[in-house]
């Protein structure tokens, strides 16, 4: 699904739901009366347009169109879906959403990022107060894939599924919370947490560096990938949950945390949180630390998509829904002329595959003609099922030529061609393009082998037969430039 979003309210929730929709190929309207909303929404969408293709290992929709309305009515007229992200000021909100129900069809959705009031605060005094429904994001709204979807009893089935579908197709994951309650469900987690943390500061116990390292060094990357539960499961060992409630229940009892109890809000405890606060990380600017933090999640959650695991599962589904929007082939029935070369990679460059020169680095070149290797075995039938069963191809041999950069975020195309192949051997041709530019070649022979003995072994005759038909197809065509290169040959 895509069309126009409508974003009312431009900050920083406001402006990554913007980007979010801009990169999954939504024209997006926002109206915000802030005088600066367009510097901030342009510096939130430069950062998501550098991090954001760094998830994907297949090809981003084109990007939609942006337009800075002048009124909100402006702004939501037409919209396929309206998110709202102002002020934390329920009033506020209720003057938004009647301005919205009068500008918008009766079927047009409203989302509302709100992190703590539940839908039936929002929707008192509604037209249609079934259409408004919570869908709580998390900074960054562009990286992050978690919305909270809330809906009242007053919402229908049709309208949760339709909030549902349009989180999905951007690449989201909407976790529908069962029941209203303040805050929803993520945020009453954090807050317990942050309460916690602001005991230990408040007694001198720690500082706020000592906290976040005991986060983000410990538990908190055992939660970006398993959660709260699967970790504690695991620490019951063989024994499981059982196991572990048994052991740590007790401590349920104990004076471990003052979770019921709040130390006072005053200006000496806000004066030292804040000034030790300036002192982690007050030599940064805020665009640093934002890019910081943008390459590290995407660093992180790219690891987890080789284990199709937690965050990375999500990023796996929007790469194949992409792929197949993009119509990157996987079978041999899906490429249309076999005489020409096949792509079988289109992606950008994210930032993990940067070197210290700011280019890609020699390994993510292996890595891409290796990717476009895989997907020509696709094609001719060397799939994950087919390797199960106990056949696959080895490689043998690999020549690369880099012959011009990949910087970030530029979108790279391999090309790949069949020199020769038949029986135990498939002789591949690959190129990488950046737009007119070619940048490196890469030559590899591969080996069909039984996973049984580990040695080589033919091919099965369709797979041979699939083969054949792109090594006829292409046999007219000019040998490339640089093929059967040695390393150190004169050029």
């Amino acid at each position: 699904m895509s069309g126009h979003a409508a974003i009312v309210g431009g900050g920083v929730i406001g402006g990554g739901w913007a980007a979010r929709f801009l990169l999954a190929g939504w024209d997006v309207r926002v109206f915000d009366p802030d005088p600066e909303a367009a510097r901030k929404i342009g510096e939130v969408l430069e950062n998501a347009r550098r991090s954001l293709p760094g998830l994907s290992d297949s090809p981003l929709p084109a990007e939609g169109v942006l337009q800075l309305c002048d009124t909100l009515e402006e702004a939501v007229a037409g919209a396929a879906w309206v998110q709202e992200s102002v002020p934390e000021r329920l009033e506020l909100k209720h003057k938004v959403y009647a301005a919205i129900e009068a500008a918008v069809g009766p079927d047009v959705l409203i989302g509302s990022s709100t992190s703590g009031f539940t839908p039936s605060d929002l929707q008192a005094g509604a037209v249609e107060p079934g259409r408004i429904v919570v869908t709580h994001p998390f900074n960054p709204v562009y990286l992050l894939p978690l919305v909270e979807l809330v809906a009242s009893p007053a919402s229908t089935p049709d309208q949760v599924a339709r909030a549902r579908a349009v989180i999905d197709g951007i690449g989201m994951y909407p976790l529908h919370i069962r029941q209203e309650i303040d805050a929803h469900l993520a945020d009453r987690l954090l807050e317990a947490v942050w309460r916690e943390a602001l005991w230990l500061v408040s007694d001198g116990v720690a500082t706020t560096a000592e906290i976040d390292d005991a986060i983000r060094y410990g538990f908190g990357i055992r939660w970006a990938q398993m959660g709260l539960f699967e970790t504690y499961r695991i620490a019951g060992g063989e024994a499981g949950m059982k196991h572990f409630m048994a052991q740590f229940g007790p401590a349920l009892k104990w004076p471990w945390t003052k979770l019921m109890d709040v130390p006072a809000f005053t200006d000496d405890l806000v004066d030292l949180i804040a000034g030790q606060s300036d002192a982690q990380s007050g030599h940064m600017g805020i665009r640093e630390l934002e890019r910081m933090r943008d390459d590290n999640l995407v660093a992180m959650m790219r690891a987890l998509k080789p284990r199709d695991w937690g965050a990375g599962a999500i990023l796996n589904a929007q790469d194949r829904a992409q792929g197949a929007a993009a119509g990157l082939p996987r079978t041999a029935d899906a490429v249309t002329d076999p005489a020409a070369p096949v792509i079988t990679v289109r992606r950008a460059v994210p930032v993990d595959w940067l070197d210290y020169n700011g280019h890609m680095t020699e390994a993510r070149y292996l890595q891409a003609f290796a990717d476009a290797s895989d997907r020509f075995m696709e094609i001719i039938g060397c799939d994950q099922a087919y390797i199960a069963s106990g056949g696959s191809f080895f490689t043998a041999e690999t020549h690369i030529r880099h012959l011009d950069e990949a910087r970030l975020a530029e979108v790279i195309e391999l090309r790949t061609r069949v020199l020769g192949g038949g029986g135990k051997k498939m002789h591949l041709w690959h190129e990488i393009w950046c737009g007119t530019r070619l940048l490196a070649t890469g030559e590899h022979v591969l080996i069909h082998v039984s996973l049984e003995t580990r040695r080589p072994a033919p091919m099965p005759a369709q797979m041979a037969a699939v083969l054949d038909r792109f090594v006829t197809a292409q046999a007219g065509l000019p040998l490339p430039e640089g093929a059967g290169r040695f390393v150190g040959q004169p050029r």
